[in-house]
């Protein structure tokens, strides 16, 4: 396999492992507003992501790195054509952070009040945003001789992107409630099983669709399979978590989006960009990519230091296994 079809799939994993992690955290940020019913039920919540919601972010930097780096023209095209959803999820991924590290500074109500707000449109935005870009990625957009973006921002909210934009609101909603339900004890834990099994069926409805328009556009025999493993371990995950297995729903809910995000890759490869005015102007991965010279050493950097990451990351989760409750939030100190 030639190393520019090599990094593509490298950066496809990027965004799997991406949409895997940041999906639940972002889920939690959403069912701040949703789920949670005082202030130590919210604290639950967002303990439950504060030691890896920002490792969690590692990879989005890693994967826009990795792009720029070994498809820079795919690169210039995506951040110059769709500047204005991206420069609003890069201010909301701001926002959030500072909204985690400041909420607590201060006991004012409506200080945490407010940074909490925050948090919930700041998880809600991206969210769905960044179905709305990958869904436009994946169906084409209007690029010209010059590999230039010559849409506007309005031809990015066509029909096919803002479905994909409930879609990943939906699919992280669920999974962060599953999330939920594995990592907290009491009522907050039963209360995160009931929403799950609604929204994981809106979920359902709304993948099926997005996913089916996807296959029928351009799918093939390959992509077919990955819709199929994504809709059976939707269905699987919402049954283990009628049977209070949330080990086995968090892992299905987490197959679902490696399946549906593996599945849009392999109906964009070879493109990384299709052009909707003239197929001859889509970019490829091989009109897109750097030089053999730029992709090796790419390659061996990548073969060094993903496994430490991958470990590092690992016993973080490892460290930060047990669940918790409101019974172990301490009284706030004013």
């Amino acid at each position: 396999m030639e190393l520019h079809n090599i990094w593509f799939v490298l950066i496809a994993v990027l965004w799997i492992g991406y949409f895997f992690l940041e999906g639940f955290d972002f889920g939690v940020g959403i069912l701040t507003r949703l789920l949670a019913r005082d202030r130590a039920e919210k604290r639950v919540l967002i303990n439950t992501i504060g030691p890896v919601w920002d490792g969690n972010e590692v990879w989005l930097l890693t994967a826009g790195g990795a792009t720029f780096a070994a498809f820079p023209e795919w690169y210039a095209t995506l951040f110059s054509g769709f500047y204005l959803p991206l420069l609003l999820i890069l201010v909301c991924l701001i926002v959030r952070g500072v909204a985690f590290e400041y909420r607590a500074k201060r006991p004012e109500e409506n200080w945490q009040r407010n940074w909490e707000t925050a948090i919930f449109w700041t998880s809600l935005l991206p969210a769905f945003l960044w179905g709305v870009a990958f869904g436009n990625i994946v169906h084409g957009v209007k690029i010209d001789a010059d590999f230039e973006y010559v849409g506007t921002v309005w031809d990015l909210l066509n029909p096919y992107a803002l479905l994909g934009g409930l879609v990943t609101l939906t699919l992280f909603t669920f999974h962060g409630t599953v999330f939920t339900a594995l990592k907290t004890v009491g009522e907050i834990r039963e209360r995160a099983r009931k929403l799950a099994l609604r929204v994981g069926l809106v979920t359902a409805a709304l993948a099926s669709a997005f996913l089916l328009w996807t296959q029928a556009d351009n799918g093939d025999g390959t992509s077919l399979v990955a819709l199929a493993v994504a809709v059976a371990s939707l269905v699987a995950a919402l049954l283990a978590n009628q049977a209070g297995r949330e080990g086995w729903s968090f892992a299905l809910s987490g197959v679902t989006i490696v399946a549906a995000v593996a599945m849009l890759f392999l109906t964009l490869f070879p493109n990384v960009m299709p052009s909707t005015l003239d197929a001859e102007w889509s970019l490829t991965v091989t009109n897109a990519s750097s030089s053999p010279y730029t992709l090796k050493i790419m390659t061996w950097l990548a073969v060094i230091a993903t496994p430490v990451v991958l470990l590092y990351q690992g016993w973080t989760y490892w460290v930060f296994r047990k669940r918790i409750g409101t019974q172990h939030i301490a009284d706030p100190v004013h």
